[in-house]
């Protein structure tokens, strides 16, 4: 898969949704395992087949290295082993979701990119609360519902710039 901008998705036959509310958004959809996900199609700046990173020495797991990408070094990070996916396999499905986060640019491995809908407010229910210390649900911003699919919408900015991940702080140094 070469790399492919955004808005060629939804030119290409990419599931839409339309829906109208008051704060309807885009959303980029994927897959980690079996598990869908959805991010603001705002902070993707493209799409990208999956390729080697170069690794960085006493990097966590899921931070997988760096890549040159036109003259700038993106870090990659893996979000199946981020977010504790049972497995993390590489195939041709496999790709990085290039994305903005905070004028910094971050590469996201995922499984695969499925489409762009456009959901309503309305189609979109609060984040379940959990009680559970071990599970984290700070990033999860709410449960997209599109005919009979769940989506897990992410705070994609919000995970990429937390404090445990150190890019941001790592991108400024370098």
């Amino acid at each position: 898969m070469e790399a492919s901008n955004v808005p060629a998705l939804r030119q290409a036959g990419a599931v839409t949704t339309k829906a109208h509310g008051p704060k309807s958004g885009e959303y980029l959809t994927f897959r980690l395992g079996s598990e869908e996900y959805g991010i603001d199609i705002l902070k993707v700046q493209e799409i990208r087949s999956y390729e080697q990173p170069t690794r960085i020495a006493n990097a966590p797991d899921f931070i997988k290295g760096v890549v040159n990408l036109r003259g700038v070094i993106v870090p990659i990070v893996d979000l199946r082993l981020k977010l504790n996916c049972a497995t993390a396999e590489y195939n041709s499905f496999t790709v990085v979701i290039v994305l903005n986060v905070k004028n910094r640019v971050v590469g996201a491995v995922v499984d695969s990119v499925s489409d762009v809908l456009e959901l309503s407010r309305d189609a979109i229910k609060p984040a379940p609360e959990l009680s559970s210390a071990s599970v984290d649900t700070s990033f999860i911003t709410g449960i997209g519902s599109v005919a009979d699919r769940m989506l897990i919408l992410m705070d994609i900015e919000g995970l990429m710039s937390s404090a445990e991940m150190g890019l941001m702080e790592a991108a400024i140094a370098a």
